[in-house]
């Protein structure tokens, strides 16, 4: 054994104990995603999800984003539509959503003068429309 090993070995220590303090003082950055609802088939399958993301509500089905809005109305309208279709072609689901998902898209209708299922239904005319 050398003189220096013990040097040596003693710098790694430091070494390691520097790299472990600044990677837990600089933590990787994340966006902080909140699951809000969840659409699912009696298998469990995920069919479609939302998310809220950096303040955006993210809609996602078939394991891609389907798109994303700063309307909580739009979102929740867009996936109960989804999971009527799902039904009326004979797949039975579960659609369950949080309140905080709930209580945004109806304050968002409130604030527009609708109540939410007018807001539903005048979304799903509009898309009609679209469509055709």
């Amino acid at each position: 054994m050398s003189i220096q090993s013990k040097g040596r070995r003693e710098a790694k220590k430091k070494q390691a104990e520097r790299e472990r303090n600044q990677a837990a003082a600089n933590p990787p950055a994340t966006a902080a995603v909140e699951p809000h609802a969840e659409l699912r088939d009696q298998q469990r399958t995920l069919l479609a999800g939302i998310v809220r993301r950096d303040g955006e509500w993210v809609l996602g089905m078939d394991g891609r984003i389907a798109g994303e809005t700063s309307s909580a109305a739009r979102v929740l309208a867009l996936i109960m539509q989804a999971a009527e279709l799902h039904e009326r072609g004979g797949t039975p689901v579960r659609l369950m959503y949080s309140d905080a998902l709930k209580d945004a898209a109806h304050a968002e209708a409130q604030a527009a003068g609708k109540d939410f299922e007018q807001f539903k239904r005048e979304l799903a005319s509009e898309l009609k429309a679209g469509n055709a």
